[in-house]
């Protein structure tokens, strides 16, 4: 295929080949030349923050004309300090050991020969999200570290600020000597659409959708591709009645604490039918004075008239506000049976002094992730450890659970033979 013929193809089809003869030499260059492609990327972000703000203005402004809603207005809006913080984790990237080339034992060994595995880029990724152009920035950290190409496809919401974003980044990474089309942006004015880039299964390798869940299943249904489907809300948390009223508000407190996507944000709460009253009013005017909307089931709005009764399709579904809906459980093992049910899978909780309870509850639900009297709080950059990580996946398809460097490569297989047959 010449580049001749392929410059009448789609501008997504365009941006992949781009992408993927990119990939081909992104993948075998060296950690250290990565590394500093990221960090330029940090300071080139850095020396942009008037042009980004200014065109993140017209992406509010024109919102609001078009009475985009107020969620997704607090996702698109980017402030200083937002800006900061995504130069901050880009800075952090860079400086975090290569994650490929690192030798692993192999499972099996052959005969006459050694096995090992080594961690390789999966090649070209797609990232596809609604508002949050901060997050295209650090996506395209994650991708260039791990040595993988990146298509970035935001919304038309944010197209201005996506574009002053990407412009700054793509000028760091040639500066450095990156190969051109290791990051690509698929802009709205291109009048492509979601399933033009997702069907470009001969040069993409992954997609992440990242948004609500309409967003999120909309990929999914028209991917050619793997997808890496992330979660956001809808946690639950069960009150077992050996857990403490105090445990059960500092839990559902903190989750809500990221901003401005609280991806673990406790959204409903069961209860053992055997609380006390006196709790439950307790818990719900603490919320209340935080500002919190409270919801329940029938039974406890029949107790409790003063409550807003949760329809049946709520359960289900995230709020992605500050709602969390309450509902009666006769037991634990009831409690499992409703999450596994009607949890998103990423990230649910129990409250209990129960060494058994606790044991039952992780090993029975099937989340990606539980917590055990902890808060399920989200930190994209945690000051522990040497991750970063993009969001939570509740698949078990490519990877689960937290979305980090590692989560974006593959394993090779090697094997060094001495001759013999």
């Amino acid at each position: 295929m010449t580049v001749e013929v392929f410059d009448d193809r789609p501008e997504p089809m365009k941006s992949a080949f781009r992408a993927y003869l990119a990939s081909l030499k992104l993948g075998i260059t060296r950690g250290a030349d990565r590394s500093r492609a990221v960090l330029a990327m940090a300071q080139a972000l850095n020396r942009s923050f008037d042009d980004i703000l200014e065109a993140n203005t017209l992406d509010l402004e024109a919102s609001r004309e078009m009475a985009v809603p107020d969620l997704i207005l607090d996702w698109l809006k980017l402030t200083p300090q937002r800006l900061e913080t995504t130069v901050e984790i880009l800075q952090r990237l860079g400086e975090l050991p290569d994650p490929l080339r690192r030798v692993r034992n192999a499972d099996y060994q052959l005969d006459d020969s050694q096995t090992y595995s080594q961690l390789m880029p999966l090649g070209v990724i797609a990232f596809i999200y609604e508002a949050f152009p901060d997050l295209g920035a650090i996506a395209a950290g994650l991708c260039i570290k791990t040595g993988n190409s990146i298509i970035l496809k935001g919304g038309a919401e944010a197209s201005h600020s996506n574009a002053a974003i990407a412009n700054a980044l793509q000028s760091a990474i040639a500066e450095v000597g990156l190969p051109s089309g290791c990051l690509e942006l698929v802009s709205a004015e291109h009048g492509a659409s979601i399933r033009d880039l997702v069907s470009q299964d001969q040069y993409l390798n992954l997609v992440i959708p990242y948004g609500r869940s309409s967003l999120v299943q909309q990929v999914v249904r028209q991917s050619t591709i793997p997808v890496l489907k992330s979660g956001m809300g809808n946690c639950y948390l069960y009150w077992s009645l050996n857990g403490s009223l105090e445990m059960v508000r500092g839990v559902i407190l903190d989750s809500y604490q990221s901003e401005p996507d609280p991806v673990n944000a406790i959204e409903k709460v069961l209860i053992h039918r055997q609380a006390l009253p006196s709790s439950l009013a307790v818990l719900w005017n603490s919320l209340k004075e935080k500002g919190f909307e409270i919801k329940a089931d029938a039974e406890l709005v029949e107790a409790f008239p003063q409550l807003q009764l949760a329809k049946d399709t709520e359960w289900g579904s995230a709020y992605l506000t500050k709602t969390v809906a309450f509902k009666l459980v006769d037991s634990l093992e009831v409690a499992i049976a409703w999450i596994n049910q009607y949890s998103s899978g990423h990230a649910d909780c129990i409250v209990t002094e129960s060494y058994q309870e606790s044991r039952q509850f992780a090993l029975g639900v099937n989340s990606a992730s539980t917590y055990i009297n902890a808060s399920p709080r989200f930190s994209r950059n945690p000051s522990r450890g040497d991750s970063v990580f993009l969001g939570m996946s509740n698949q078990k398809g490519h990877r689960r659970g937290l979305i980090s460097l590692e989560t974006l490569t593959t394993v090779k297989h090697i094997v060094q033979g001495n001759g013999r047959f």
